[in-house]
């Protein structure tokens, strides 16, 4: 469980193809404090440790994460939006993020306004994944708060600290990014498409 709240950047130092898994060595200010077999959201997919050396850690995503995220656009060089997992009775500043990817979408707009940032995304249709206006969303793994909920689009304001400390600042039209929609949202949409 997270919380959407960016912790630190991390830099992909190595990507190895195993078969159809994909082993990420990852350089990030948090290695000391990790452990082997920890969960840390990775662009907002849950990922577990599984070898720490020095100021490195590795982290394994299999076939399916592959396919549900934009893990394959990954490069050696990236910068990534990195959560560790949250701590009970910690105070919850974003909102309930599971850290398992809904679907990828699209920036389609990027645009400055005056002193902050205002980013359009657009996603294929999917009955189960919806956006309401002032709902919450995770945009690689970036707690937001939704504005101009249209079918299949949607658009969050960033704040100058929140583009300065996330890959906000990489994104341009076209760049993929993982979205993991409102888990609240999804129950009461799967609810009342069963009626």
């Amino acid at each position: 469980m997270f919380t959407g709240i960016i912790e630190t950047l991390g830099v992909i130092q190595e990507i190895k193809k195993e078969k159809n898994n994909v082993h990420i060595t990852i350089n990030a200010s948090i290695t000391s404090e990790l452990k082997i077999d920890q969960s840390v959201a990775h662009n907002g997919v849950c990922l577990t440790v599984v070898a720490i050396n020095d100021t490195f850690y590795t982290v394994t995503a299999i076939d399916e994460t592959i396919k549900k995220t934009n893990l394959s656009d990954w490069k050696v060089g990236d910068s990534i939006n990195l959560e560790r997992a949250m701590k009970l009775g910690d105070r919850l500043d974003g909102h309930i993020v599971q850290g398992h990817v809904d679907q990828t979408g699209t920036c389609i707009t990027a645009e400055q306004t005056n002193g902050s940032w205002l980013y359009t995304f657009e996603y294929e249709e999917n009955w189960n994944n919806i956006t309401i206006e002032k709902g919450s969303i995770t945009v690689n793994g970036v707690s937001l708060t939704v504005v101009n909920s249209k079918k299949n689009q949607f658009s969050v304001a960033i704040i100058p600290y929140t583009y300065e400390h996330t890959n906000f600042k990489t994104f341009e039209v076209g760049t993929k990014i993982n979205l993991e929609f409102d888990v609240i949202g999804k129950y009461v949409s799967r609810l009342y498409a069963n009626k």
